[in-house]
């Protein structure tokens, strides 16, 4: 279970005093916990409600990076830090090929309507945590061209 793995990856970095590693693990840890007191199920977390917070906090780490001034080499740096750690844990996601061919073999009666909105409610139910929403998105658009 991915939980449990970040928690002996936790304790480990703990013992090796790898400061930053730990940290970056423990808000995983923390943001993955407290989703889940506030979602009702505490006691019993899952491998995917792991990775969709993963992924989560994946996301809000890329925003810092694209969003730190470049001049403050040390922090970007940090965060440079931060995601290659959470990248260790996130999911697999499928390529910008595997995801075509997924939509063209399986959504291709939904494909001819053009309707983008209709597109993304039929594929997200299967695809949501195993692509990035923002290459989907644009997969879409071209496809609707």
């Amino acid at each position: 279970m991915k939980y449990e793995k970040l928690r002996q990856d936790m304790i480990k970095s703990m013992k090796e005093r790898d400061k930053e590693r730990k940290d970056s693990i423990s808000s995983l840890l923390d943001a993955i916990k407290k989703i889940a007191i506030d979602e009702g199920h505490r006691d019993e977390i899952d491998d995917s409600f792991v990775d969709k917070i993963v992924m989560k906090e994946l996301k809000s780490i890329r925003e810092m990076i694209e969003t730190c001034p470049k001049d403050r080499i040390e922090t970007l740096n940090a965060y440079k830090r931060r995601e290659s750690v959470i990248l260790e844990y996130a999911p697999k996601l499928m390529s910008e090929d595997e995801v075509i061919k997924l939509l063209n073999e399986k959504y291709n009666e939904v494909i001819k309507t053009k309707n983008k909105g209709q597109i993304m409610k039929e594929v997200m139910t299967e695809l949501k945590g195993k692509v990035d929403g923002k290459l989907l998105n644009k997969i879409i658009e071209d496809l609707c061209k």
